[in-house]
């Protein structure tokens, strides 16, 4: 028997989500999946004007604190992720952008589907138009111990506990995701 493709499992998991007690992601679902429906190359960051990028929220080992990114471009706390590239194993596009991005080796996911939707405005920038990343989030645990090592997308990186968050200038998104 043939196993499903990473469109048709990540289909599968969006349709299976429950969203029910939280409305704006159900939104986003229904947007992701008309995407993907209709849009055969959404894993590609051409893909205009919307496309497909894996995130990952990194908790450490004992629950008690995320490592944040403050993001060169961005001038801003975020997670960690980044574009598909023609990856349509959203899992994997997080684990690969997390790793690469806070140079921590042994993370692993805490579930294996979606833990989070958002979609987000990105402005024209270096000869690209205004769009939309449809960004699929997922939760990741770092191995005890875990040393990080800031690459050159970010300013600084840094473990928080939620009383430390609550003074940083984070944006809705990332305290839906945070507060989840």
């Amino acid at each position: 028997m043939r196993s499903m493709s990473d469109r048709a499992t990540f289909h599968a998991q969006l349709k299976a989500l429950d969203f029910s007690h939280y409305p704006l992601e159900e939104s986003f679902r229904q947007r992701m999946l008309e995407l993907l429906d209709t849009t055969p190359d959404c894993f590609l960051r051409t893909a205009y004007p919307a496309h497909f990028t894996g995130s990952a929220l990194v908790v450490s080992a004992d629950g008690c604190r995320v490592l944040l990114n403050h993001h060169r471009k961005l001038n801003k706390w975020i997670g960690f992720g980044g574009h598909c590239d023609g990856d349509a194993n959203l899992l994997r596009v997080a684990m690969r952008e997390a790793r690469e991005e806070s140079g921590i080796e042994g993370l692993v996911p805490v579930l294996e589907h979606p833990f989070d939707l958002d979609i987000h405005a990105i402005p024209p920038l270096k000869g690209e138009p205004a769009h939309e990343h449809f960004d699929v989030r997922y939760l990741l645990a770092a191995p005890e111990g875990a040393e990080f090592a800031v690459s050159e997308e970010s300013h600084a990186l840094a473990w928080v506990t939620p009383e430390e968050m609550d003074s940083m200038d984070l944006d809705a998104s990332m305290r839906r995701l945070i507060a989840k």
